[in-house]
């Protein structure tokens, strides 16, 4: 079944293409998320770039509606953008235009974007934390990730006034 999915064989029209679109399918992801936290009006601490993406560190537990936009709103901004990128003629890939193929690789590329998304919020639903303990938490999940931290000058303030020490000397004491 090697034509069911593509259209005439499997060829890229445009590798460079479909570089541009994942990139593209990535980075507005990611803003969803960040959208979402400056809709929140929350303090915050500081951002950690990894690998993965963008976390945003906030001192407040986010409310019930937004741990759950935080899941939502990348999800639909994800499938949106696979299927106009992927399902009009300026798609990189010849894919067929069946409306199976259109659900399963919609609903892949979701699942991709949003997995640990949906893992996050069962996370903070289950074991919601604030304060102190957020701020450890997040920023030792994002140490293990190779993240590169950087703080707000309301960061600094508050990671001086509450650990008593400054945000680089706190990263190598959680990096132990």
């Amino acid at each position: 079944m090697p034509g069911f999915l593509l259209r005439n064989g499997f060829h890229l029209a445009n590798f460079l293409m479909l570089i541009v679109f994942l990139v593209i399918w990535f980075v507005l992801c990611q803003l969803m998320h960040i959208l979402i936290m400056v809709w929140r009006h929350e303090p915050l601490i500081g951002w950690a770039v990894s690998p993965f993406g963008v976390t945003l560190m906030a001192i407040r537990e986010p409310s019930l509606l937004y741990i759950w936009l935080d899941v939502l709103c990348p999800a639909i901004v994800s499938g949106g953008i696979l299927a106009v990128g992927l399902f009009t003629p300026l798609s990189p890939i010849p894919l067929r235009n069946h409306t199976l193929v259109k659900l399963v690789v919609i609903a892949c590329g979701i699942l991709v974007t949003s997995c640990a998304d949906i893992l996050n919020a069962l996370r903070d639903v289950r074991y919601p934390l604030w304060g102190e303990a957020r701020i450890l938490r997040t920023m030792q999940i994002m140490r293990a990730n190779w993240s590169k931290f950087h703080f707000t000058p309301f960061g600094y303030s508050y990671v001086r006034s509450h650990f008593g020490s400054n945000p680089h000397e706190l990263l190598q004491l959680l990096s132990l």
